[in-house]
């Protein structure tokens, strides 16, 4: 068996994607494609046509193709095999059998399709091998990070110890009255050196901030690692030559990053002091019902950019009543706490440090008590013949929060394609790579404070769990709030700003 070329297209002969597995010009393929559907006869049930020189072996879908073109002395039932496996695949990759669908996850569909055919010939694979192979999950890869994250740890230990030393022996020569020792190259004096020695200690040696959730932002920096198509001049003008010949190129923008990414921008008006209050949830509960555990971590950060705002005191409103435990830093004077709400230094002589974010109160919440749930998720799948009816619900039980980006993840079995979608609020996506099925809603508050999912699919219940929950939100869910920043001497308001996080660290129903 010799095969040309594999390709799926529209009633009319279009090609959306073509794969050829031989030296064939872009007007041979698009020649062959537009001359394919003059040559089909309706009032025949065949599954191949011929001409002089090529075999077209078709199966229709919906509204489009399945072609694979070969050569007239292949073995046709070979060719029907692997016709049907090029079947299978494309509904792995997308959820609709429509153009649009097809464009976007063109490079998947190649990729999948060269594991199925090398150099014209069928190589022996299946469905699961052709998904294993596409994954390309490296053993190796997984090492070497892990490898290359232990030495980055020791690394930053290694940097704090010297931050450390430096700045002791700049102190110890400031008190003996000795010039600081100075580093670095090119004669650095002692002044330098023991600016240098503070702003690397500002740097490193701070109080380690809490560890945020997947990151909304692609973070503009250097990357040591691998970049494809760093050349990105080259990369444009390929596009640019494609967009000449008439081609749609497809920019497929990732919504949820860039909803995430409105939801946590900091404010515009960043005054020189700036609370960041930041809340973590770890939360698991049962399928039939009742809270496992669940944990809550908060945080204040405070930041002051403004050596004038440096001797402050933060006058904090905490109107929870689930019994939350609070906790001052070490140097906040903790009776001026307990009896004013106050945040302040024991010695209000000293300032509190510049342009560095400094954690001065955090709270926990540990219970499992079921009024508590934020967001409660009932999943129930129930057994219909071979498929598995899901029927999956949501309901906001704190009404004052405004959940942002809400994906609620349900896991599939593997190998039975597609789900089939009921009713549903909002929008979904399917993965079929991870076997994921992703319920995702733009906003949940007390206006949208509950919704429904329906599908089926092949599967047994237990295949539909756990099922996870993410979001994001600019309200906290302890009531804890910085009303009122005061300057020490003489009790004058400050203006500030803040900046309010609610992220999930786990939310599991299992």
């Amino acid at each position: 068996q010799v095969l040309l070329a594999a390709a799926v297209c529209t009633k009319a002969g279009k090609a959306i994607v073509s794969r050829q597995f031989v030296e064939m010009t872009r007007t041979r393929i698009e020649g062959l494609l537009a001359a394919f559907p003059k040559l089909m006869n309706t009032g025949k049930q065949h599954t191949f046509v011929e001409t002089e020189s090529v075999r077209y072996v078709y199966q229709p879908m919906e509204k489009l193709y399945m072609v694979l073109i070969t050569t007239k002395n292949s073995n046709i039932l070979e060719d029907l095999e692997t016709l049907r496996l090029f079947s299978r695949v494309i509904p792995e990759y997308c959820r609709a059998l429509e153009e649009n669908e097809i464009s976007e996850h063109c490079f998947d569909l190649i990729f999948a399709f060269d594991e199925i055919v090398a150099l014209g010939y069928r190589e022996n694979v299946n469905l699961a091998q052709i998904r294993t192979f596409t994954e390309m999950d490296s053993h190796e890869e997984k090492v070497f990070r892990a490898v290359r994250e232990t030495q980055e740890r020791e690394a930053k230990a290694e940097m704090r110890r010297k931050a450390k030393e430096l700045q002791q022996a700049r102190r110890d020569a400031e008190r003996q009255g000795k010039k600081a020792p100075g580093f670095g190259g090119f004669g650095s004096s002692a002044v330098s050196g023991g600016t240098t020695a503070a702003m690397i200690t500002e740097t490193i040696i701070e109080t380690e901030k809490p560890k945020v959730a997947p990151a909304p932002a692609r973070p503009s920096g250097p990357s040591k690692a691998l970049k494809l198509g760093a050349k990105g001049k080259e990369v444009d003008n390929f596009v640019d030559k494609l967009k000449l010949e008439g081609e749609n190129i497809m920019t497929s923008v990732g919504k949820r990053s860039t909803e995430a990414a409105k939801v946590l921008a900091p404010p515009v008006n960043m005054e020189s002091v700036h609370m960041k209050i930041e809340e973590k949830i770890s939360l698991t509960c049962g399928r039939d019902g009742g809270l496992q555990n669940m944990e809550l971590h908060g945080m204040i950060m405070l930041h002051i950019s403004d050596e004038k705002f440096a001797r402050i005191r933060l006058h904090v409103e905490n109107e929870d009543k689930r019994g939350v435990q609070l906790q001052t830093h070490p140097n906040v004077d903790k009776k001026l706490f307990t009896a004013e709400s106050q945040i302040g230094l024991k010695n209000p002589e000293k300032s509190f440090p510049i342009n560095s974010d400094v954690g001065v109160l955090k709270w926990r919440l540990q219970t499992t008590e079921e009024s508590f749930i934020p967001l409660t998720i009932n999943c129930w799948p129930s057994e219909s013949g071979n498929n598995c009816d899901v029927n999956i619900e949501y309901e906001l039980q704190e009404e004052s929060l405004e959940l942002n980006d809400v994906v609620i993840t349900i896991p599939l079995p593997s190998g039975v394609g597609a789900p089939v979608i009921g009713e549903i609020d909002g929008e979904y996506r399917h993965d079929s790579r991870r076997n994921l099925l992703e319920w995702c809603l733009p906003v949940i508050d007390a206006k949208n404070k509950s919704g429904s999912l329906e599908f089926s699919i092949a599967g047994q219940p237990n295949d539909f769990f756990p099922v996870q929950v993410s979001f994001i939100s600019k309200k906290n869910y302890c009531n804890i709030q910085v009303t009122k920043v005061t300057q020490v001497d003489g009790n004058s308001p400050v203006r500030f700003s803040t900046e309010t996080t609610f992220l999930v660290d786990k939310y599991e129903i299992l």
